[in-house]
């Protein structure tokens, strides 16, 4: 699936320390993919920054083409998100 990253995004990963590399990672080969609201899916992969490990969450709208990733996050609640099965 190709992605398309706004400028607003871009600069948000800047911003919140990811690297992209993770980013990529993660859209291509999530561990977990959600439906969250209306037309957004959740990406999301346990990752490692800085030594700790992160839940990073990546909302994406796959309804258009390219699909368009809306927002990107890390955060440290990984029990409050992740999904069992």
């Amino acid at each position: 699936m190709t992605f398309h990253f706004s400028r607003h995004v871009l600069e948000e990963i800047v911003k919140r320390k990811i690297p992209q590399q993770l980013v990529e990672h993660t859209l291509h080969a999530p561990e977990q993919k959600a439906r969250e609201v209306d037309d957004i899916t959740c990406y999301q992969s346990r990752v490692e920054i800085g030594g700790k490990t992160y839940l990073l969450r990546a909302m994406v709208n796959e309804t258009v083409h390219p699909a368009v990733v809306v927002t990107v996050y890390r955060t440290s609640k990984i029990r409050k998100y992740w999904r069992n099965p």
